[in-house]
């Protein structure tokens, strides 16, 4: 147990004292939060202008989540530089030196940087809807409406589980480059390219973005909703499986080749 302390708070110390980590969470927070108040603050001056069928489908939780598309993809940074890191250094051979249970080691470190992942995530989930709902005035939701909570709650762990899966990616590929040139443009263009296109979307559908993302909605057709057969928890177990295989396939890699 005392080792185990030792290796996680080992890891709190890597993760604090790297200037680039941090930054890159309070990115995924000030984007996130300040391009949900924009988007909210011109939405509610402009609703009246809105077409009906658009104000009839008007998600106003979702809306507050506008800016969670850039906020995942510094996510997506904290997540690879926290464990790439280790290998762009060379400081890898030296921490399991230190720490030669590899399963320890990388656990250890997801351990730590996830729960930190979360508790941004959900801080920037919070703060984007008060203040998104404050913005949209007389058409804002209130945190207590049916399903409100549980989309306010989802958007905070769906940012933790998108830095958790980019560990894991990372993890396997051993190189910071290699996993945001793959990650990233994944992230922002392809998932959604092949979300629209017909023959792919159905595929596309169970990608762990476009999984994960079901639990932000509040209104199931709503503001270009695509018909799925999961429901938003549903979507979240398919991110969380996703987030499962990666760190398996991170821990494996580790396990069985050389630093």
């Amino acid at each position: 147990m005392a080792a185990a302390s030792a290796v996680l708070k080992s890891e709190w110390t890597k993760i604090r004292t790297v200037p680039s980590t941090v930054w890159t969470l309070t990115s995924a927070f000030a984007v996130t939060v300040a391009v949900g108040a924009g988007l909210s603050a011109l939405v509610g001056s402009t609703f009246d202008q809105m077409s009906e069928g658009d104000q009839v489908i008007f998600d106003p939780t979702l809306i507050s989540f506008s800016g969670m598309t850039l906020g995942q993809l510094a996510m997506v940074v904290f997540g690879v530089l926290v464990v790439g890191t280790e290998y762009s250094s060379g400081m890898i051979r030296t921490s399991l030196a230190a720490v030669p249970r590899r399963g320890t080691f990388l656990f250890s470190k997801v351990a730590v940087a996830g729960v930190l992942a979360l508790l941004v995530g959900l801080l920037t989930s919070f703060l984007s809807f008060f203040l998104g709902q404050a913005l949209l005035g007389e058409h804002r939701a209130s945190i207590g409406d049916e399903h409100v909570l549980r989309a306010v709650v989802g958007a905070g762990l769906y940012l933790g589980l998108i830095a958790l899966f980019s560990m894991g990616v990372t993890a396997m590929l051993r190189s910071s480059i290699l996993s945001m040139g793959i990650l990233i443009p994944f992230l922002l263009l392809v998932s959604g390219i092949l979300s629209v296109v017909p023959k792919a979307k159905e595929v596309a559908l169970y990608f762990p973005d476009q999984a994960g993302s079901k639990i932000m909605r509040v209104v199931p057709d709503g503001m270009g909703a695509t018909d799925a057969s999961y429901g938003p928890w549903g979507g979240l177990g398919i991110m969380v499986l996703w987030v499962i295989a990666s760190l398996v396939g991170g821990y494996l890699v580790l396990r069985n080749r050389d630093a």
